[in-house]
């Protein structure tokens, strides 16, 4: 058994889904890192950052971009309500929703969120030419498509 996982463990497809996931791991880890310093975490910086692209959105539409639950959005939007980094206003088309719209202070994290971010990407592609991203890009569009077969099989 211990000589089969070794030998699972060294195949070229095994090697390279195991970088992924330790640059994936990295990038996670300092992302969350350098975001603490903001006070919002990851997640609800994702949040913020979907309504700064969609303005006056609601929770249920919210949780649709998201791929979550509308009563798990309600507690991310209640905590970053309640620091201060978004409000909720009636919707004038429809008084039972409520719009959601970024704060000052919002906009503020969303401001030194993308700078994070883009500092992230420039460390992290450091070097790389354009037929890098190229080649890089089409790899990963081709692994994302062959997964396909995942959901496919479920369906």
């Amino acid at each position: 058994m211990t000589e089969r996982i070794k030998q699972r463990r060294s195949t070229p497809e095994a090697r390279l889904i195991e970088k992924y996931i330790r640059t994936n791991r990295r990038h996670k880890r300092a992302l969350e890192q350098e975001l603490s310093s903001t006070g919002v975490y990851r997640s609800q910086h994702q949040i913020l950052m979907a309504i700064a692209e969609n303005p006056n959105v609601s929770q249920k539409e919210l949780a649709g971009m998201r791929g979550i639950s509308t009563a798990t959005m309600a507690v991310s939007l209640k905590k970053l309500e309640q620091s201060g980094y978004l409000k909720r206003e009636v919707d004038l088309k429809d008084n039972r929703c409520n719009q959601i719209c970024i704060t000052e202070r919002g906009r503020e994290v969303i401001t030194q969120s993308m700078a994070i971010f883009d500092e992230m990407e420039q460390r992290m592609f450091q070097g790389f030419t354009q037929e890098d991203f190229q080649a890089l890009g089409e790899l990963l569009d081709r692994i994302y498509d062959n997964m396909e077969f995942y959901f496919k099989d479920r369906e």
